[in-house]
């Protein structure tokens, strides 16, 4: 055991120094746990003192009682012989630790939220200011039941409660308002499929995903994102949202098709999707479906905006499978549809419905999230100066010759990372998820209903101040090596956790540190005169959705390796966290 015991949490230690030999005991190979009198077999043995209540005892010397001010691990302290100092009576004083000090469970909280409308629940809450609703929350327990109109939810407040909802798919599956809905726009992909389906859909798609796949990518990213900003001129308005799906969008199409998408049909992506994130959030709220037959303009223009979708993704497979064959994710999907197995000799062959499901799954979601992610990390920089400086300074030393960022440049690009890493846990775009209960069970010690809906969010789990200190600060500082604790990189989960944790989580982070390396190295954008933060507009997915901004060109300074920035020899060690969903 060393100079130290280790002991439960909450309680006082022992040292060695601390436990003096006396009458009685005559082995000095270590040192005895600290006992108590024991009042029914009197004293013995060895002299102690609590380091808590700084009180001397004796323990007993036949049973070796514990205190409750002292429990101990098993194991430690063991009586001995006192002619041989050898170990006698293991099992027994195990057990009897084992009774004496019982593992301590936690206490889960739960409660309704107030404030609940007649058919409306808190839809309208939600709708009208969603993160401040949130934020309410966590006062009503660690489990609030809430009102998605007319049904029941459950919203999970604490991060251990989301590690066991996400960690057990098969209890919780994907489901609920959001998946139901969901599952319009992308049929029964990656994202929305249940778990009974999953593996063998994950497993087709996951070889474009991989680690060693993602570095061959970085030239394709660095090209689009240099591409999307050549055209901005000094003083002049930068529409960032717009430019972020722009690249997103060719992108992630580029991974997926080989060729980006043209910039009519690019564009025609971006609109579509502006309505249909929006629709598809009033849905999930208000999970009342007579309301969305009506024939209002909001619900048409939903409507043709997801038929736009559908025709553009038909419009793509049909031009593919006129040309030739190509290695990549649509080539992989139309080789297996063809009754081809996947790479590891036992895949289904799939149906054209399903290769239509993972392209537009794919698409959408590797445009969507990273796009915002990275037009919230442009507006809180230029909120930020100083963190954005220590990102220029970061940016001038690695890429000191102006060139764009490559692979081997990932592992020193710490405090880039970092922004990112900090951007996702202070505006996550994924913000609000569904799950539902595939059977009776039990969460926090509240019964839940077969089919019961449960919530989490991941704004919520990253503004809470017990996992981050003084949460609206945006500080990427958080995420340099060694900053972290291990609670706070189980608390960030804006990829989520488990076997549904996004496909594609890695190449999201590359993606968005090389789009972010590669545009700030070179610009520098700054808030239109007179601006003022505004709440995000609620929708699917969350973040500056009409984001205007002045470029400025910005004068490289180089700076020396000692800017502040720890290096790292791993591209994953910065602002590495543990981060739906797929």
């Amino acid at each position: 055991m060393g100079d130290r015991a280790v002991l439960r949490v909450g309680h006082p230690v022992v040292t060695r120094a601390e436990i003096r030999p006396g009458e009685g005991n005559p082995s000095p190979r270590g040192p005895v746990p600290r006992l108590g009198r024991d009042r029914t077999h009197g004293a013995g043995g060895m002299h102690c003192r609590c380091t808590r209540h700084q009180q001397p005892f004796t323990p007993c010397a036949i049973c070796f009682s514990v205190p409750p001010c002292a429990p101990l691990e098993k194991g430690f302290g063991k009586p001995e012989d006192r002619s041989t100092g050898q170990n006698t009576s293991r099992t027994g004083q195990e057990a009897f630790m084992n009774r004496a000090v019982p593992e301590q469970k936690r206490t889960w909280t739960t409660g309704t939220a107030p404030g609940i409308f007649p058919l409306l629940g808190h839809g309208i809450a939600l709708y009208r200011r969603p993160l401040a609703f949130l934020n309410s929350l966590p006062a009503h327990g660690d489990l609030v039941e809430i009102r998605l109109g007319p049904q029941r939810a459950w919203m999970v407040c604490h991060p251990e409660l989301a590690h066991e909802v996400l960690m057990d798919p098969h209890t919780f599956d994907k489901g609920g308002p959001l998946y139901d809905r969901l599952g319009k726009l992308m049929g029964d992909g990656l994202v929305t499929c249940r778990q009974s389906t999953h593996r063998d859909k994950r497993r087709l798609l996951q070889p474009a995903f991989r680690p060693s796949h993602v570095a061959a990518y970085t030239d394709l990213v660095t090209e689009e994102a240099e591409a999307v900003c050549e055209g901005w001129r000094t003083g002049r308005t930068v529409p960032v949202t717009d430019a972020m799906m722009t690249f997103t969008t060719r992108t992630i199409s580029r991974v997926l098709l080989s060729d980006s998408l043209d910039d009519p049909t690019t564009a025609r992506v971006r609109d579509c999707l502006a309505d249909v994130v929006r629709g598809l959030f009033v849905r999930t709220v208000v999970p009342i479906d007579a309301l969305f037959r009506l024939p209002t303009p909001a619900n048409r223009r939903y409507r043709n905006a997801l038929s736009r979708l559908h025709a553009i993704i038909d419009t793509v497979i049909a031009r593919r499978r006129r040309g030739p064959d190509r290695d990549d994710v649509l080539g992989t999907l139309l080789t297996a549809a063809h009754g081809a197995e996947d790479a590891d000799g036992d895949g289904p062959p799939i149906t054209d419905q399903e290769i239509h499901d993972h392209l537009i799954t794919l698409l959408l979601t590797g445009a969507e999230t990273t796009a915002l992610c990275l037009a919230a990390a442009f507006d809180l920089l230029a909120r930020h100066p100083a963190a954005e400086r220590r990102l220029h300074a970061e940016l001038d030393t690695v890429l000191a010759d102006g060139r764009r960022p490559g692979p081997d440049d990932l592992p020193h690009l710490v405090r880039t990372r970092c922004v990112v890493s900090e951007t996702l846990r202070h505006s996550s775009p994924g913000w609000l998820f569904t799950r539902v209960a595939t059977r009776e069970t039990e969460l926090a010690g509240r019964r839940l209903p077969a089919g019961a809906t449960v919530l989490y969010s991941p704004y919520l789990l990253h503004h809470d101040p017990a996992s981050f200190p003084d949460p609206e600060r945006f500080d990427p500082d958080r995420w340099l090596p060694g900053r972290p604790t291990a609670e706070q990189r189980r608390a960030a989960m804006p990829f989520s956790v488990g076997n549904r944790k996004c496909l594609g989580d890695e190449f999201a982070m590359v993606e968005a540190t090389l789009a972010l390396a590669t545009i700030a190295a070179h610009r520098r954008l700054r808030h239109l005169p007179g601006h003022t933060p505004k709440p995000p507009r609620p929708a699917i997915t969350l973040g500056p959705r009409s984001l205007l901004m002045t470029c400025e060109a910005r004068p490289r300074t180089p700076s020396p390796r000692t800017a502040g920035a720890p290096r790292t020899s791993h591209s994953r060690t910065a602002g590495d966290h543990v981060v739906d969903d797929a």
